[in-house]
């Protein structure tokens, strides 16, 4: 069977979640094609699961100190670009085409009239879910970004609808965490302040890991290391910390409740899905949520919050085993026997 699979790679979560698949197709037999958009190929990095995989800018949203910049998004859309991807892009020749929110691949699709599989996080804003930062612009960006014809919807809990637990790379058993190790995941704020956060919290070390440059003429504390993003180095430190601090999205925060790290998540403003991430997780009680850099809320959640850990059963292989059947409607029963393996056991 031949896919043509599109990763949204604007945030790491959409290509973590590709990387679990791949595995899973690759050894179903599946021929996949993927494409990447959304950052600048020079900084995609430890890509090779993915093979020659295909490349184009596609469309992103522009922040800055943890807001969407609407605006600025607006003016730096290269939108000549977008269409003719889209126009370029020939899809006839795959028996399945998946979408992980990622636009191109999704309007080439509908241009074409071909039947798109919507796998991610953003699917499950098609039901009731907890919701906050709720705006007209937020709801058509989550509808229209990169609609498709069937969704996977994936939560942390399937409040009731045909939505499926996180595709991760799931462990059964953890390795031993060091006491008062904290890993930092804040990409779209300032590493500056991210530092000053962390400052006063001798008891601590903390491994944070930023996009931005950290300039060596300021040196962090001795309790505080900045490192440059790494797959490698990240799951080394990750899987011996305590904690995490990271803003909402979906695919590490979905880790850490799998490997029983206690949360505290700093959505991104004025961006919905983050936002309802954050509201999510205290409806479900998975974690602590601060909406700015609040180190009274760092001192509490370092001090008093527990951790809880979900068991989740391999998702990816099922959901690898649905695709090759073919595109077709989502059923109620196969998603409740999915849920059915999911375990929650609170620290």
């Amino acid at each position: 069977m031949k896919i043509f699979f599109g990763v949204q790679a604007t945030g790491n979560g959409h290509i973590t979640r590709a990387r679990a698949l791949a595995s899973k197709l690759k050894q179903a037999g599946a021929d996949v094609t993927y494409q990447f958009t959304g950052r600048e190929q020079q900084k995609l990095f430890e890509m090779e699961v993915f093979g020659e995989y295909r490349w184009c800018s596609g469309l992103t949203f522009e922040t800055r100190e943890g807001h969407v910049r609407y605006l600025k998004t607006a003016r730096k859309t290269n939108l000549p670009a977008f269409v003719r991807d889209v126009t370029t892009l020939d899809l006839r020749e795959f028996d399945v085409v998946i979408s992980d929110f990622e636009p191109v691949t999704s309007w080439a699709a509908i241009r074409q009239g071909v039947k798109t599989v919507g796998i991610g996080h953003q699917y499950a804003f098609g039901y009731d879910i907890p919701r906050d930062g709720v705006s007209i612009m937020g709801v058509q960006v989550l509808k229209r970004f990169a609609p498709a014809t069937v969704g996977l919807g994936v939560h942390w809990h399937h409040f009731g609808h045909p939505i499926l637990p996180p595709i991760i790379e799931t462990v059964s058993v953890p390795p031993r965490a060091i006491d008062n190790s904290i890993i930092v995941y804040l990409p779209f704020e300032d590493v500056y302040q991210v530092v000053e956060l962390l400052r006063p919290f001798h008891d601590h070390q903390f491994c944070v890991y930023s996009p931005m440059q950290y300039d060596p003429h300021y040196p962090a504390p001795a309790h505080i290391q900045v490192k440059a993003l790494s797959r490698r180095g990240f799951q080394e430190d990750f899987a011996t910390a305590a904690g995490v601090i990271c803003n909402s999205g979906f695919e590490l925060t979905s880790e850490a409740l799998n490997w029983g790290k206690k949360l505290l998540v700093k959505p991104l403003q004025r961006q919905m899905e983050q936002l309802s991430n954050a509201r999510a997780m205290e409806v479900l009680r998975l974690g602590q949520v601060m909406q700015e850099l609040d180190g009274r809320v760092v001192q509490h959640w370092l001090d008093r919050c527990s951790s809880i850990r979900v068991y989740y059963p391999d998702v990816a292989a099922m959901v690898a085993e649905w695709l090759l059947g073919g595109v077709r409607a989502v059923e109620k029963n196969w998603v409740e026997s999915i849920w059915d393996q999911v375990d929650w056991v609170r620290e």
